[in-house]
């Protein structure tokens, strides 16, 4: 059954955002960024081809990742954004074009940077003095990460060595406020060494450097931080207070240079044609691997401020800055065999087996092949020569089978008609490519869905990992989510992995989440297409889980960000009257079933419902609804009759229309901004 653009339109906005999460917030990718990209791109084309379908909460126009709760959050005072992409030089040069245009031909400079592959953090100093450190976040708020990131100078402090970055700015007269934005990143020696310590203890490695910086960043105990040799380099600033902006992007860098800060540009000065870019790219291209840091491309920025100020910003990204990333690393091996794969889902995905090969400095025994759609597409066969590509230092995938390489001995891959884990036999949905296991007493199905349930982003019971899980389940104390919470301390200390104070930390873990709000709750039971942020909007509109339970398709349908995807699956999932009582469980158990209401500041748009349409001056479209928010006011994607305003920008959309339609007051920019008393 072929989906309509709506429905491809909703689950590629649900699929990237799970990528999000997975990258920016639980630091385990499965895709690559080319792969990202792809999804993304595919988006942005079918968005503008049905404007219709237009929501200022997609992916294509906002910041990335979601803040985790672990840490604090940290509202930014100046937007963090990412950076638009491009992959191949004809890309840079439409890119240079546009920035020549923008500026009406005027010349323009260009600094060049290393693209270190790190975790991007925002280091602020008062009077001098660090003061507060804080991850990107969604770009409007980040982590709280201060005790960490002052742990890093102290693991350099005892030894005597460079300090990663400064504790004290060495200024006579230091600015008021000084904020200094780059990349906490890890040295691919210490990586190494790292993985060789975790593994000879039995752990599980770092998938990648960036994995291991942003994992290491983010620990609960400081002291871990300090043992894991983390360093940052400052790439920009963010809030100034107290001193003279800079004139150029070159003259701050060099002014973080003699504070102590480390800094990734390349060359001796800014270039002054895209040839000269193109000259440090194709430098680069080799010279890269032999740089004591993994680095994806570089990124190119107008080095004037005052241009940059002329180019403005997009909703998610600067358009006086790209970052301009290499092609994925290849190598050639043989596909010795194909295992099938149980996901949480029970989606089925086959994993080739490899002869182990050197790709990009790291030996790659396993490649996934997605589904069997696409061993079609590449006419794959066991035994065969294959090129195999590693992008964004995720799991590496088959590109290409060198056909004209058979020796005709190569056998064909049979998709598998029964569950690997269970032995049940497989489904494939006509709206899908994948296989997939529709048994709800699967093994290694439900294994993954206890570990998700009790995630950091789910319920957050912390010391129920895999271990533990396989243990519970093989013992049959855990058949279910309600078991979880039925556990006695004689339970746990059956098991080999518990002792007197492990049992009690999980039991004290456990009980702890059952305070978790509705929205976690959704999220947690793993509904297919349900992601944190759907899980939230599910929460927020329906307030308590029995009437979640009790809505139908077409309510759930209507409500804005969900779509007729979404709601088909929340529909077939509490078809099953065993996941009802399963639900009636955690509710007799004591979980909380609803959803607290969200505080406001009582500020000067308390109650107002605000809509932004078109392109805005003076502010991101970020700022602008991070104003409304402190002001106590609320942002949404979709104009109603309850909207109290729309805000109209440059070349505003059919919202503007909707507005008129309706009655609903319009706002210019300028009249925006008289409103909030800004």
């Amino acid at each position: 059954m072929t989906r309509s653009p709506r429905e491809e339109i909703e689950a590629l906005r649900a699929e990237i955002s799970r990528h999000e999460r997975l990258y920016y917030v639980s630091d385990s990718p499965e895709i690559s960024d080319g792969e990202f990209d792809a999804l993304m791109n595919r988006l942005k084309e079918l968005e503008a081809a049905h404007p219709e379908f237009a929501s200022d909460d997609s992916p294509t126009r906002r910041v990335g990742g979601e803040r985790s709760d672990t840490f604090a959050p940290v509202p930014h005072r100046i937007p963090m954004l990412s950076l638009d992409n491009c992959y191949s030089p004809e890309e840079f040069l439409e890119w240079h074009a546009r920035v020549k245009k923008g500026l009406n031909n005027e010349p323009f400079e260009m600094v060049v940077e290393a693209k270190i592959d790190g975790l991007s953090c925002s280091i602020e100093y008062e009077n001098g003095r660090l003061f507060r450190a804080s991850t990107r976040g969604d770009g409007e708020t980040g982590e709280d990460v201060t005790r960490n990131v002052l742990a890093m100078t102290l693991s350099r402090l005892s030894t005597g060595k460079v300090l990663p970055l400064p504790v004290k700015l060495a200024l006579s007269k230091p600015p008021a406020l000084f904020e200094a934005r780059g990349e906490v990143y890890m040295e691919k020696e210490q990586f190494a060494y790292l993985n060789g310590e975790i593994s000879a203890q039995g752990g599980e490695p770092f998938v990648n450097p960036r994995n291991a910086a942003a994992g290491s960043l983010r620990q609960k105990d400081p002291r871990i931080t300090q043992a894991r040799g983390l360093k940052f380099i400052a790439h920009s600033y963010g809030y100034l207070e107290g001193m003279v902006e800079p004139d150029s992007h070159w003259e701050y860098l060099n002014i973080c240079r003699g504070l102590g800060f480390q800094i990734s540009t390349l060359g001796n000065r800014p270039c002054r044609s895209a040839d000269e870019v193109l000259a440090f790219y194709n430098e680069y291209t080799e010279r890269r691997f032999a740089l004591p840091y993994e680095i994806d491309g570089l990124v190119i920025k107008v080095d004037s401020l005052r241009q940059r100020r002329l180019l403005g910003f997009t909703s998610k990204s600067p358009r006086w800055a790209i970052a301009f990333k290499y092609p994925a690393q290849q190598a050639t091996t043989t596909v010795k065999n194909v295992e099938f794969s149980v996901g949480r889902t029970g989606a089925i995905t086959p994993v080739a087996e490899l002869e182990p090969v050197k790709c990009g400095g790291v030996t790659i025994s396993s490649a996934t092949l997605h589904n069997f759609d696409e061993i079609a597409r590449l006419g794959l066969r066991l035994g065969d020569r294959v090129v195999i590509e590693r992008a964004g230092e995720v799991i590496p995938k088959v590109v290409k089978v060198l056909a004209d390489a058979r020796k005709g001995l190569e056998k064909e891959i049979v998709p598998p008609k029964a569950c690997p884990s269970c032995g049940s036999e497989l489904f494939k949905d006509e709206a899908e490519v994948v296989l997939r296991c529709v048994n709800p007493s699967c093994p290694v199905q439900f294994k993954r869905s206890l570990l998700h349930f009790a995630s950091r982003d789910a319920m957050n019971i912390d010391g129920f990992g895999v271990s533990s899980a396989g243990q519970l389940v093989e013992r049959g104390l855990v058949k279910g989510f309600p078991d979880i919470y039925r556990l006695k301390k004689a339970d746990l200390l059956e098991l080999e992995l518990f002792k007197d104070k492990k049992a009690d930390n999980l039991l004290a873990q456990i009980n702890k989440s059952k305070e978790a709000p509705l929205s976690r709750l959704i999220y947690a039971l793993g509904i297919r297409h349900i992601g944190e942020k759907n899980a939230r909007v599910l929460a927020r509109h329906f307030r308590t889980m029995s009437a979640f339970t009790g809505a139908g398709l077409e309510e759930l349908a209507r409500i804005s960000d969900i779509g007729p995807v979404i709601a088909e699956a929340v529909i077939e999932f509490f078809k099953s009257g065993a996941t009802r009582a399963m639900v009636g469980e955690l509710a007799a158990l004591g979980l909380r079933m609803d959803e607290p209401e969200r505080k406001t500041t009582g500020g000067a748009l308390s109650g107002k419902t605000f809509v932004f349409t078109g392109e805005l001056r003076t502010m991101t479209r970020d700022e602008a609804q991070g104003l409304v928010r402190e002001l106590g006011g609320k942002e949404t994607s979709s104009v109603s009759a309850k909207t109290s305003y729309v805000v109209v920008g440059a070349d505003p959309g059919s919202k503007y229309d909707k507005a008129k339609k309706l009655g609903v007051p319009v706002l210019s920019e300028e009249e925006f901004i008289k409103l909030t008393g800004k």
